[in-house]
């Protein structure tokens, strides 16, 4: 039977991927205390053309247009009715890395928060950027790049991509830069991206051999507690030459996951399959209406009328009952599923079935 081009694919990497390579820590695992901070900031643009927001519906556009008028010296008598095309609300997003320095630029992301259709051509005002403490960390300004392109002429309309999000290169200065310290005195701590008590003792072992025992040693699944030097600068190449030394992590638990919403399936080289027997069939309703007029003549003193002749159609196909064999890896999983014929919708019901036989050995979840 030919295979589908997801079982192919899986196929391949399975192929390809074999037994666990030797990884990076720095891939593995990150350093506590160094990480990223989102910022975020409300903010105005300006010189849109007749694309901004509709005053009417968005309020806090015309509020915030004043607030900034009157911040420049401009005030507007109480009863000015404000009737803005070209200015449009927006939300400003970005991430403050770690050790970042006064005067170091930031890409900013642009979002409309109002009803404005495009944020093309448009100029972001002096935004401040504050974090999860309310400071203040960085300010952003700049012209707005937008990755699409639309048009809309006598009810017709035509876009590429989204125009409401657009994007400004460097548009960010840092202002304020976040305290950081590596560790207390002499010790810095490893967290592994995710929880493995193996993989955990196999980096410990290897950080042991490279820079002598009691180097370094585990607190639990994810944190391992390092002595590093105390001089900045050799802790610095410690941790360099730390971040390099590579490690063959564990192999992870047996997982499949399911994409309810688009069919497609995923599973790891860990999945194994014991023998059970599945039972596939297709069931397919078909439904067509047709809709008529009934037209009476003209003695009998009748009304004109639409009438619906519907036509309902139930086909089923013989069901199959395969026998699927034990699979011992994840190639040998994807051969048997895809013996009887199954599509990836249909093996979203047939591996919940598995797993609830106990047949399926993995964990299975769903997005």
């Amino acid at each position: 039977m030919k295979l589908s081009a997801t079982f192919c694919l899986l196929l391949l990497l399975v192929v390809i991927s074999g037994e666990a390579c030797a990884e990076r820590i720095k891939d593995l695992a990150g350093i506590r205390g160094v990480r990223e901070n989102q910022l975020i900031g409300y903010g105005l643009v300006v010189g849109l053309d007749g694309s901004g927001d509709q005053t009417t519906q968005t309020p806090f556009t015309v509020q915030s247009m004043i607030s900034m008028m009157q911040s420049l010296g401009v005030t507007l008598p109480p009863s000015t009715s404000l009737q803005l095309k070209n200015v449009a609300a927006v939300m400003v997003t970005t991430s403050l890395p770690a050790f970042a320095q006064p005067g170091q630029e930031l890409d900013v992301t642009v979002s409309s928060m109002g009803n404005a259709k495009s944020l093309s051509g448009g100029t972001l005002l002096m935004t401040p950027l504050k974090g999860a403490d309310n400071q203040v960390y960085a300010i952003a300004q700049g012209n707005i790049l937008v990755g699409g392109v639309g048009a809309a002429i006598a009810g017709s309309k035509a876009q590429i991509n989204h125009l409401s999000v657009g994007r400004i290169s460097s548009g960010a200065t840092v202002e304020r830069a976040v305290p950081t310290t590596l560790g207390n005195g002499d010790l810095i701590h490893l967290e592994l991206k995710s929880s493995d008590f193996s993989t955990v003792s196999r980096v410990v072992n290897a950080l042991n051999s490279r820079f002598g025992a009691e180097t370094a040693s585990a607190i639990n699944g994810r944190v391992i507690k390092v002595h590093a030097p105390k001089d900045a600068d050799t802790r610095v190449a410690f941790i360099g030459d730390l971040e390099n030394l590579e490690v063959t992590p564990a192999q992870m638990a047996a997982r499949v996951i399911l994409n309810a919403r688009t069919g497609s399936i995923v599973m790891n080289q860990a999945v194994t399959l014991d023998s059970c027997a599945v039972s596939h069939g297709n069931l397919q309703v078909i439904i067509n209406t047709q809709n008529s007029v009934s037209q009476p003549n003209a003695l009998a003193g009748g009304q004109t009328e639409v009438v619906s002749n519907a036509d309902i159609q139930i086909k089923k196909e013989p069901g199959l009952v395969v026998l699927v064999k034990a699979g011992v890896s994840l190639a040998e999983v994807v051969k048997s599923l895809n013996s009887i014929g199954a599509s990836p919708q249909d093996l979203l019901a047939i591996l919940q079935a598995m797993k609830a036989s106990g047949a399926l050995h993995a964990d299975l979840e769903i997005i």
